[in-house]
């Protein structure tokens, strides 16, 4: 079991997290190249709206990961 819980922790701190961040920060790009562009207000709002959930997820795998380490 301790093997897996620390597989698992360098998974989400070595591969999956920094994805996860490296996803908010593009679509916060997108968003903000949108809005300098003078883009559509919908897709600007669309855009910000993803990138909340893409930040809830990274959020959420940066806690398991902290969890795993202390486990």
């Amino acid at each position: 079991m301790r093997c897996y819980v620390a597989g698992m922790t360098t998974a989400l701190s070595t591969f999956i997290l920094p994805l996860a961040v490296g996803a908010v920060a593009l679509v916060l790009l997108f968003g903000l190249i949108n809005m300098m562009r003078g883009g559509s207000p919908n897709t600007s709002q669309k855009l910000m709206r993803l990138r909340v959930l893409f930040q809830f997820v990274a959020i959420v795998i940066a806690m398991l990961a902290v969890w795993a380490m202390g486990r």
